[in-house]
């Protein structure tokens, strides 16, 4: 079996994989990461596993693994199944990496844009000739609330909540409808922008806010909050002999 390993800034998502079927997933903090994994490799026979770690990869994550286990580490440098034409393949992050993987495996020879919305919105677009030039990256929700309070000197630092107010009548509402409406829109500016100049786009919803956008949102999407998982799965399968 495979074991996708995505650690972020403050969290660490994991899922088990059999070939291309996603078995199990579960979300912790860095901190609980030792436990965590403990628990799942005496649950599973893993023989594959990779790791993606969007800032430094400390070595005692590799430990939890014996000698038979065989670890990918997710570098540019790491074989992948489309032409990457990025300015700068050392900086794109291997978040990114592997949603287009994903995309690839999901949507072969299409014009597919993924749309992540997590710590930040990141917008990344293959074409229908398997080629990656990159796309764009804003903040993410949280990260819009969290700035508005810490910029200021009296706005509340909020969070996301399921109804959008139709009217900012008050402090609390004017924040809200400002970053979630702000957000929207953006989006969907993007998309737009994207389907003016690509015929038959796909487009992919993923990250930790996706069931909240894809409700409010009008295009028509795909959303799938493991399109990360599954793309860093299929670069395991496309680096073994699984």
């Amino acid at each position: 079996m495979n074991l996708v390993i995505d650690i972020g800034n403050t969290r660490v998502k994991i899922a088990v994989f059999k070939e291309d079927v996603m078995l199990s997933n579960n979300s912790f903090s860095l901190k609980a990461f030792p436990n965590n994994i403990e628990k799942i490799i005496q649950k599973n026979i893993i023989d594959y596993v990779i790791i993606a770690s969007v800032g430094d990869l400390k070595k005692e994550y590799i430990k939890f693994f014996n000698s038979s286990v065989k670890v990918l580490i997710l570098t540019h440098k790491t074989k992948i199944p489309f032409k990457n034409k990025y300015k700068t393949p050392q900086t794109l992050g291997v978040d990114r990496i592997a949603l287009i993987v994903a995309a690839v495996k999901k949507f072969p020879n299409k014009n597919t844009l993924v749309i992540d919305a997590g710590s930040c919105i990141t917008y990344d677009f293959i074409n229908d000739k398997n080629e990656y030039f990159g796309g764009s990256i804003s903040p993410g929700i949280e990260m819009r609330y969290k700035s508005l309070n810490s910029y200021t000197s009296n706005l509340p630092n909020l969070s996301i909540i399921d109804k959008i107010p139709k009217i900012g009548n008050s402090t609390k509402n004017a924040i809200h409808l400002g970053v979630l409406n702000g957000v929207i829109l953006e989006i969907e500016g993007i998309i737009s922008q994207f389907k003016a100049k690509n015929e038959k786009l796909t487009i992919v919803l993923t990250g930790g806010d996706t069931i909240f956008l894809a409700r409010n949102i009008k295009s028509s999407i795909f959303a799938n909050p493991n399109f990360l998982l599954e793309g860093l799965n299929s670069i395991l399968i496309y680096n073994t002999d699984v």
